[in-house]
Parts: C-alpha cells; structure tokens; sequence
C-alpha cells in the first residue's frame, strides 16, 4: 500500500481526461439547468486529486534509481511501436510542476471566468490541456511525446480561440496553429529518419546509440535540425515565435499555463533529445543562434509593448531562448534549472496582470497608473515574480546562474555578454512596466480599483509564497547532482567576475528604466528617428510582413498557379476527351445503315490504314 501512489504514478495524466469526459454535459450545454459551475468543480476536483497523487509518487521516488514502465501498443514483424514512461524524480517533478501550476490556475480562474457563459467548456479544455502537458512529463518515448505534442496543439488552438466570437481571436488561434503544425510536421520527419537508422524511440536509449550511431555527421546533421523544429514552434522560437504574442488574445488563466509549462514542454522534449545534437557541431551551433537571436530580439521588442500580456510574453520567448543556448552547450541541468525557475515566476506574473485586466477593463499600461495602493496583493505577486526572472540575490534565478557560471561547464564571454544583455533588457523592461502600472497618480481607469477575490487573491499569493522559496531547488539541485568544481580550463577570472558582473547588469537595467522618460497618453514620439526604433520593436521586427512577402506570397502564388493548371490543363483535358467521344459518338450514328456491305468496307479501310501505319513504322525503324 505504501507504493500504491508510486506504482500508479502513469494514471495521473488520466485525471485531466476523466475531468474533461465529466464536464462534457456542462459544456455541451446538455445541462443547463445548474449552470456551468458544477462541471468546473468536477474538473478542479480531478486536478487536485492528480496533484496529490503526483505530490506523494514524487516524495516516494526521491533517491530511487530511474526506472521505465513499457506498454506495447503496436507490433507487426520488427516494428514495435511501445508506450514508454519514466520513473525518476526528475520526470515526477516535471509533473508536479505541471499540475501544481495547472490547480492554481484553474483555482484563479474560477474569480476570473465568473460570470462566462462558457465556463464549463473552458475547464474541460484545461483538463485535456492538462493530461498532455502531465503525459509529456512522464513520458521517455519519442512516440508517445509526438501524439501528446499534437494534443498540446489542438488544447492552444481551442482555448486561444476560447471567445471565438471575436475575429482577433479565431485569427490568433489558426496563427497559432498552423505555426506550430510546422514544426511538429517537421519534427514528425526527424523521428521517423531516426527510427530508420537503428536508434529506438525511447528517450533513454539514445545516450547508448549515439556512442555507435550508423550515420554520418551530414546525416545526423538533417535529423539534428529536423528535430529542433518542433521545439522552436513549441517554444515560440525564432521564426516560429509571432503565435505566443497573438495568443495571448486568449482568457488569461490560460495564458498562465501557457507562459510557464507548455513552453517548457517543448523544451523540455529538447532536453531529452540532447544526446542527438552532440553528433552534428552544426545542429549545436543552430540551437544556440537560434536562441540568441530570440532572446536577444524578443527582449528588445518586450520594451516596446504597450499591451501587457504582450510586453510579458515576449520575455517568455527570451528566457525560453536561453534554455536552447544551454542546450546547444550541452549544459542539461542548467537548462532544467532555467526551466523550473522561468515556470514559476513567469505564471506568478501572469497572475499579477490578470487581476490588472480584470479589475481595470483594459490592457493598455499607457491608460493605468497608481495601482501599488489599491492592489497590495497583485502589486507584491508583480514584484516578487519580476525578481525571480532577473539575477537579484536571492531569487531562483540568481543561484541557477550561479551555477550556470561556477566553472563546471564551459563558459565565453560571449555566453557572459548574451546573459548580461537579456537579463538587463528583462530588468528595464519590468521596471518600465511596474512604473506604469503600479506608480504614479491614478487614471480614469484605475482611480477605483479593488483588490481581486479571493478566487483569485488566494493561488497568486500561494504562488508567491512559494517563488520566495524557490531558490532553495536549485541549491539542492547543485549538492544532489554534484559539488560545484571548477574544470581544469576553466577561466578563473571569468567566473569570478560572472556574477557581479549579471547582478550589475539587472541594477542597470532597472535604473535606465526607472529613469526612462515614459510617454502614457502618446505612445509615439514626435522625432523620426525615435519613431522608426519603437515602431520597429513594436511591430516585431516586421516579421509578420516578412512573412506575407515571403512564405504567403509563395504559397499563394503557387496555389493559384496550380488552380489555373487544374483547371484549364488537366479540366481542359479531361473536358476535351469527353467532347470528343461526344462529337465521334454524334457523328458516327449516322453511319450506321444495317447494311452488311457498309460494314465490311468499313472494316477493311480500317485495317488498312493500320497495316499502312505499321508498315510505315517498320519501313522507319529499318531506314
């Protein structure tokens, strides 16, 4: 009985399913009589009994060997398609993150969602949202994170386009879906070219082939950047990273998930494959381009938002950006660190602002102002949250770049600069807007703002709470993995100047954001030159219209050069053929006569013409 919860760890995931199946005569609309309250508590109700269930498996598996729980799904001759799940304190910790963070969202949106009409259809989403980002968790095959993969999907299509009566929203939701099917369809290539060259689809068994993989470096080169597709959509990664800022035209509850464990459940399937990158330098290289160029792009767009779940969003896919740069270095338990310390912070943040939406009606920070006095609660979860995500001693994210810089991976000044340049644009751009929103007189807006619920007010302080305590994962993380020595190439003046040096560039950034000049009822300057700058930060770059000049006017041009095809060639065709047997058919009804005589003529002309075609091609083989 003791191992009960251990043994049943898999069932987990299937809470969330079982919530979903039990909310459907709610969100359906087949009961109406109760109102949709009782099938958001019958999914809440699942959500916690998944989190207990997690919580006790977790504290059993502590200081246990890893062990993989294997479910034959599919067998014909040497194809063996096996559902496999990881039992380890890594894999249940990745799962009690997931629903931890997915109980004190779904509690926070039992305040938020209060008075939607469809809110029972909102939280049997959630639990299905939930199941995949909790089988994801515990998942050590390769096939099995693909299905779940899609399913996380289908989940962000559906709860994006949540208030699909708004034509923001059903666009934000196919832009959402369609970037990432690109990635995933990409990915879906990767892993069927692994599995062709002898590697299993278990995460577990890929250390042990790449020692002897079959494949050349050009050939693990392919599948490396095949691979990392589906990460980078997932993870809303340079090119694919536009869908995380449309989507946040979705509730804000989850937007809250979606901003700290479904980004980094696509990074942490990149994790697991990390042994495949250290076959090709090139896909190495790829994952950490790939991840500066977002973290320091997506940093610098964060400044110029005015909306606020966008201006949030975008340092999402920066820090997400980081994760792939450790990535790409081979500095795996630093990337979980980045991970778990991002999650936390990230969804105590969203909560903050959520309360602002809700409580204000708008989010425009330029129109907000002198909340810090009306919203205690939210002002200290904004704080707290911001903290966690800039290297202040003693947040989480101080000691996880502490470790990170300690000497026990290999560190440049490039790596120093890029963690310097982020972590001082992350700082600038919360100082920015918690001055907008919290300092200052009030406005029209926020002159009468309450503080939130309890609904609400509750999660988002247990969540602070629990950001405070953070720091001490990464401390034990550090003795439980192994003691902190420097390698024998380590640059000692380096890293004995790493830390000061990331501490000072957050005290920068917070300074030049306390000292920025903040226009509120104008948001574009006057001077051209200004204008040109925050028009392209705000405007993303012009990606998107990078892309309509680009990949939509390709397909566009190619699907209406294939329409005229289809239709005037191979129409034209078929539609020539059948008017010519048409008019033959019309003609030679007049010929027929019952005469016998007509028909033998006929049938002798006829073989005539072609004896006199095949003589003449003879006659022209021989010539």
């Amino acid at each position: 009985m003791n191992d009960f919860f251990l043994q049943t760890f898999w069932f987990v995931p299937f809470y969330g399913l079982i919530g979903a199946a039990l909310t459907l005569p709610w969100s359906s609309g087949t009961i109406r009589r109760t109102g949709p309250r009782p099938g958001a508590y019958i999914n809440l109700l699942m959500t916690f009994l998944a989190f207990v269930h997690g919580t006790v498996a977790f504290w059993q598996s502590w200081g246990q060997p890893t062990h993989q729980l294997v479910f034959h799904w599919f067998q014909a001759a040497d194809l063996d398609l096996s559902l496999t799940v990881e039992l380890s304190p890594v894999s249940l910790g990745a799962m009690e993150l997931v629903t931890g963070i997915c109980l004190l969202a779904q509690i926070y949106g039992l305040g938020y969602l209060e008075k939607d009409w469809a809110l029972a259809r909102f939280y049997g989403l959630m639990g299905f949202f939930e199941a995949a980002l909790s089988g994801i968790a515990i998942s050590d095959s390769l096939f099995l994170s693909y299905a779940l993969l899609e399913m996380m999907t289908l989940s962000t299509y559906l709860l994006v386009g949540f208030w699909y009566a708004q034509p923001l929203v059903v666009k934000a939701a196919k832009d959402a879906f369609l970037t990432k099917r690109v990635g995933d369809l990409i990915l879906l290539m990767g892993i069927v070219a692994l599995s062709s060259y002898g590697a299993g689809l278990d995460f577990s068994e890929l250390e042990t082939w790449v020692e002897t993989a079959p494949i050349s470096t050009w050939t693990a080169t392919w599948i490396g950047l095949a691979l990392i597709a589906g990460p980078t959509g997932k993870c809303a990664q340079f090119p694919l990273n536009l869908w995380l800022d449309e989507a946040m035209e979705g509730p804000n509850p989850a937007g809250i998930i979606r901003n700290s464990v479904v980004v980094s459940m696509g990074a942490y399937v990149l994790i697991k494959l990390e042994p495949i990158f250290t076959l090709s330098p090139i896909a190495s290289t790829v994952l950490i381009a790939i991840g500066s160029v977002t973290a320091v792009g997506a940093s610098l767009m964060a400044i110029a938002q005015i909306d606020i779940k966008r201006a949030l969003s975008h340092s999402t896919s920066a820090y997400l950006g980081l994760v792939f740069v450790a990535v790409g270095l081979g500095h795996v338990d630093i990337a979980f660190l980045l991970l778990f310390a991002h999650a936390i912070g990230k969804a105590l943040m969203f909560m903050s602002i959520g309360s602002i939406i809700l409580t204000t009606s708008n989010q425009n920070i330029t129109e907000m102002g002198g909340l810090w006095s009306r919203m205690p609660a939210t002002t200290t979860a904004f704080v707290v949250g911001g903290a966690s995500l800039v290297a202040f001693l003693p947040m989480g994210i101080f000691w996880t770049m502490q470790r990170w810089m300690s000497g026990s991976w290999e560190i440049s000044g490039g790596l120093l600069a890029l963690l310097m340049l982020v972590n001082a644009l992350t700082a600038l751009n919360f100082t920015r807007v918690f001055r907008l929103v919290f300092l200052g007189d009030p406005h029209p807006k926020t002159r009468r703002t309450p503080e939130v619920a309890w609904p609400m007010a509750v999660p988002m302080v247990a969540l602070t709470v629990v950001a405070v305590l953070v720091p001490a994962v990464p401390i034990r993380w550090s003795l439980w993995l192994s003691p902190i020595a420097p390698l024998e190439n380590a640059d000692l003046p380096l890293i004995r100047v790493a830390m000061p040096l990331l501490v000072l560039s957050g005290v920068v950034g917070c300074t030049i954001g306390a000292k920025l000049q903040l226009r509120r009822f104008w948001a574009r300057p006057s001077d051209r030159t200004q204008r040109f700058f925050q028009d392209l930060l705000a405007y993303d770059f012009y990606i998107e219209r990078v892309y309509e000049l680009t990949v939509v006017w390709l397909v566009v041009t190619s699907s209406k050069l294939t329409s005229w095809f289809d239709r005037y060639v191979v129409d034209g065709a078929v539609n020539f053929v059948g008017l010519a047997t048409l008019f033959s058919g019309q003609a030679l009804k007049y010929n027929v006569s019952g005469q016998s005589q007509f028909y033998v003529l006929t049938i002798l002309a006829g073989a005539g013409v072609l004896v006199l075609v095949a003589m003449g091609w003879l006659f022209g083989l021989q010539w």
